[in-house]
């Protein structure tokens, strides 16, 4: 597993920035207990490749500034915080969310469309982490 420009656990921030990004998506009701389970959720690992086509969202440029910016803490040698999904839902063609890290998958991407990126993932029906026995039935 690659994770020589990944932190082992998010950072403070991203929680709340999560909890502002999911609050445009559904209820702040709704957002605060996914939110609360991204925290103790384990960090599974994920192609940077894989988590782009899942969540539908497309490649950034490395012109992108904030992508750049990534790029450019990973040549310095600092490393990326763990990115913070909500499960999609292939039944209901919903899509894999980004809660936080879009831009740390594209920098990652760019690096090796190969890494596996640290995630930390929870389901949305649940707002747990999902079960060990796959996706929900």
């Amino acid at each position: 597993m690659t994770q020589e420009h990944w932190q082992s656990a998010p950072e403070e921030h991203d929680f709340p920035a999560a909890a502002t990004y999911l609050s445009l998506l559904m209820p702040q009701l709704a957002a605060t207990p996914l939110v609360n389970a991204l925290r103790s959720a384990p960090t599974v690992h994920y192609q940077a490749k894989d988590l782009l086509r899942a969540s539908r969202l497309p490649l950034l440029k490395k012109t992108n500034a904030h992508v750049a910016s990534d790029l450019a803490k990973i040549r310095g040698g600092v490393l990326l915080s763990p990115v913070l999904l909500v499960r999609g839902n292939i039944r209901h063609d919903f899509a894999l969310t980004v809660a936080d890290g879009y831009h740390r998958i594209c920098a990652s991407y760019w690096v090796d469309e190969n890494a596996d990126i640290p995630c930390r993932v929870v389901d949305l029906a649940s707002g747990a982490p999902p079960s060990e026995a796959g996706p929900e039935s």
